[in-house]
């Protein structure tokens, strides 16, 4: 394809260069003249290893340096822009240069009669392409998205140091179009390249590069809070880690990365809680640490005031345990979930086969009849006993029976799921607390 890439930064350089050694034929864009020289040269205007090289390659043959926005336009069919969003003071993006490029390349768009794809690949909020990118292109242009041209997002995930390596071998490549067409002609420019393409609603894929950018920031945070811990009991924290990435079942894994209600249970809390007291008696500042009990209990204060919306006061709690399979209650989330909604004076009743189980012959009968006789007394025995008591169900976990019985909940019921029972519910009073 011909293709132009505005911004020859860290990100639009490289790319611009991997593109062109792909067999694109490229067009460099940058209101800086001298790193325009450079590049026609091919002098790498960035230092990243193996980018000189590349740039000696291409340049001059696919890949052309600019810094006239119209003749780029003119003479591509399709445009990244590469541009920088720095932090402003106040911490929220600079978006003035997304701007400034998208008033440039929408009046030069005004007077190209063919079509043609902008797509984003600057780091942006989720929103930015409907909320700024899309009406700039317009209101420049004067032509409408959809028609007199087409936008996408394709968020990089380019590292320094190792950029060209990554543009190879991307984990993934993200693409975010409202349209299946503009989405393969963007997934063609990696042909080839190893990873999944994953086609996502453009506000999906602009969060999904903040959110890796962010559990990247938490890995390292983690570790380093971590390390410290260590080295107060006299154990190398590397050792730590080292063997913590070993397992790939549960540590560097998929599980627990999924949205849904707050942990509990015997342990998570509990070892949490005894970590970070140890550290507080030593003087360590571990924010990341301190701070997991506490975005626990925001979490569940969430779901509480996603129930407290609904008009309803009679509420049916679907499982009491910690999780599903269990009848362990200890720190389970739910418990307090309810004790809040009986405190703030709601008709609860609560139904959970292993919990009644356990009332009877079960290792929880003494914590059940000690430390919560008061919800234990609001069990029923059947869901449908539930249901028909309740005007708001409340499912706490991804409980088989929970699931089967979806089908069965009158529409004027409402659900508010804190877990993700089932993708593509329909029920019409259906809300999920992260989603």
């Amino acid at each position: 394809m011909k293709i132009s890439v505005f911004g020859m930064g860290y990100v639009g350089v490289v790319c611009a260069a991997c593109f062109a050694r792909r067999g694109h034929e490229v067009v460099g864009v940058d209101i800086n003249a001298d790193k325009i020289a450079d590049i026609r040269q091919g002098l790498a205007p960035i230092v990243e290893p193996g980018l000189g090289e590349l740039l000696a390659e291409v340049a001059g043959h696919r890949l052309q340096a600019t810094t006239s926005v119209a003749d780029a336009i003119a003479g591509s069919e399709l445009s990244f822009i590469a541009v920088g969003t720095p932090s402003r003071g106040n911490g929220d993006l600079d978006l003035s240069h997304v701007r400034i490029v998208c008033e440039q390349i929408g009046n030069a768009l005004r007077h190209k009669a063919d079509g043609h794809i902008v797509v984003i690949r600057s780091t942006v909020l989720p929103g930015t392409l409907r909320q700024l990118v899309i009406p700039t292109l317009e209101a420049s242009s004067g032509k409408r998205a959809g028609s007199g041209f087409r936008v996408a997002v394709n968020p990089e995930f380019l590292r320094e140091c190792t950029a060209i390596h990554d543009f190879d071998n991307p984990p993934f490549t993200i693409i975010g179009a409202d349209d299946e067409d503009t989405a393969a002609i963007i997934a063609s420019l990696y042909d080839g390249i190893s990873g999944e393409v994953v086609v996502k609603a453009p506000e999906v894929a602009e969060m999904i590069k903040y959110t890796c950018n962010a559990w990247h920031a938490t890995k390292v945070a983690f570790a380093n809070e971590i390390g410290s811990v260590a080295k107060i009991f006299g154990v190398d924290g590397r050792e730590v880690m080292d063997t913590i990435c070993k397992d790939k079942s549960l540590n560097v894994s998929s599980y627990y990365m999924r949205p849904g209600f707050a942990f509990g249970g015997s342990c998570l809390p509990k070892d949490v809680r005894a970590l970070t007291y140890r550290a507080m008696q030593r003087d360590l500042n571990l924010p990341l640490l301190y701070s997991m009990l506490d975005s626990n209990q925001a979490h569940i204060r969430r779901g509480l005031d996603l129930i407290m919306e609904k008009p309803a006061r009679r509420i049916g709690l679907l499982g009491l345990s910690f999780k599903s399979g269990t009848d362990d209650l200890r720190e389970s989330p739910f418990v307090e979930l309810g004790e809040r909604l009986l405190g703030k004076g709601y008709d609860l009743r609560i139904y959970d086969s292993n919990v009644a189980k356990a009332r009877m012959h079960g290792a929880n009968r003494d914590y059940i009849m000690t430390r919560i006789p008061h919800l234990s007394n609001l069990l029923v025995g059947s869901l449908d006993e539930l249901s028909a008591h309740a005007d708001t169900l409340v499912i706490s976990y991804p409980d088989p029976e929970f699931r089967s019985y979806l089908t069965r909940i009158p529409d004027e019921k409402t659900i508010i799921d804190l877990t993700g029972i089932a993708p593509g519910v329909s029920h019409p009073g259906y809300q999920g607390i992260c989603w």
